[in-house]
């Protein structure tokens, strides 16, 4: 794909205020947003706007960026590779996905280096066209405790231990961005510190923080909370759990996976009436599963997963189970606008605009004169997100 000399202009409606716009880019870089009094045919169905931000992709289409290989026994030859990273990549362009961070989740150490050197060589791969710009490590520092736990492997957790961290933190070539963990364990408040000193941002997940441990892990620097309203046990106390002070502290941002299976719609609506747009990320928390025909998968551990037809992931014979997500960006984006009933541009700050803000990711999130032209234009179709095309550093890498 070529990136030099690279000119072009998009046009559609503003997904800010609906009213007509072009974006003009050159060289991959928005150089100019003009305003409109009309579009030429066909422009006035599309919605122009900044492509989606990731932050939370486990894998896709077989590929878990946290095993070996493949969950799946029947797709035992793939593997994680740069080849395979490649194809993700392109399978998020066409969901509107211009950024996305892999995300490894509770593993052993070495398994933990292994993937991450093959990713640290994907994110230097050309083609991405800077789409990974860094990871996220969802444990293994979290709460060892059943339903905190969530799907983590019990033997691999652990307690946070710094050297362990920077040794990854190295074999990433300091593109760690974002580490999920558990505000209770001993030694969090320091690692917390050290982490944001690293430029690392922390957020709180799988854990069971009480009010005052919530409130040290924010003054120590956590700013975020990881899909809150799951990675949670299923039995609570009614007024003394983890959900209330992460809600109610407006220094903790929060990210929430608007599946339609994670969580009911009465939640979605009282965390966006509580938190807001501005401080709401929604993540896809996509699994290698996502991609897949619905069907029963064996793991490697002898659980099955089951995938509805409807994209529903969950442990064989769990009612109410849950085994991440198998639902991308725009269906979730769909769901949450017609819950809460925000607008495009509410929407677009929770899957763009706040995810590139918290991570400090300036050039991205928006369309504004020298912002990287990755930029969507989308329909929405009963009530339903389309993706119809996707700029990538000003290379059109998808249309429907």
């Amino acid at each position: 794909m070529n990136r030099k000399n690279l000119v072009g202009r998009v046009e559609g409606i503003s997904y800010l205020d609906h009213k007509p716009v072009s974006v003009w880019f050159e060289d991959g870089i928005i150089t100019k947003v003009e305003r409109h009094k009309s579009l030429s045919d066909g422009a006035d169905s599309l919605i122009v706007a900044p492509g989606f931000v990731d932050i939370q992709v486990n894998g896709y289409n077989g590929i878990s960026f946290s095993l070996e290989g493949a969950d799946d026994p029947a797709s035992e030859s793939k593997r994680l590779s740069v080849d395979e990273i490649r194809n993700i990549t392109k399978a998020m362009w066409t969901q509107g996905v211009t950024t996305y961070f892999p995300t490894l989740t509770t593993n052993s150490p070495e398994l933990f280096i292994r993937n991450i050197s093959i990713l640290s060589d994907a994110m230097n791969d050309p083609s991405s066209l800077g789409s990974i710009p860094g990871l996220h490590l969802e444990g293994p520092y979290i709460s060892a405790v059943d339903g905190y736990r969530g799907a983590h492997p019990r033997e691999h957790v652990r307690n946070p231990d710094l050297e362990e961290f920077r040794q990854l933190y190295k074999s990433a070539n300091g593109k760690i961005l974002l580490m999920t963990m558990a505000p209770e364990v001993d030694g969090a408040m320091e690692f917390i510190r050290k982490c944001r000193e690293m430029g690392v941002v922390v957020s709180l997940g799988h854990h069971n923080g009480s009010a005052d441990i919530i409130t040290q892990a924010i003054d120590a620097g956590a700013g975020l909370a990881t899909h809150l309203g799951n990675g949670c046990a299923s039995t609570i106390n009614r007024h003394r759990n983890p959900l209330w002070p992460q809600l109610a502290d407006d220094r903790l941002m929060i990210s929430i996976i608007s599946d339609s299976f994670h969580l009911p719609p009465e939640i979605l609506k009282v965390f966006f009436k509580i938190k807001g747009a501005d401080n709401i990320i929604i993540i896809s928390d996509l699994t290698s599963y996502a991609g897949l025909p619905a069907g029963q998968y064996k793991l490697k551990t002898g659980e099955t997963i089951e995938k509805a037809p409807n994209g529903h992931l969950r442990f064989s014979g769990q009612e109410g189970g849950l085994y991440g997500s198998a639902t991308p960006i725009p269906e979730a984006l769909s769901h949450i606008m017609k819950v809460t009933g925000c607008s495009t541009g509410d929407a677009l700050k929770m899957t763009s605009t706040n995810p590139a803000r918290l991570h400090n990711l300036s050039d991205r999130g928006s369309l504004e004169p020298g912002k990287r032209a990755d930029v969507i234009l989308f329909s929405i179709r009963e009530d339903n997100v389309q993706i119809e095309k996707t700029f990538v550093y000003g290379n059109l890498v998808y249309q429907a």
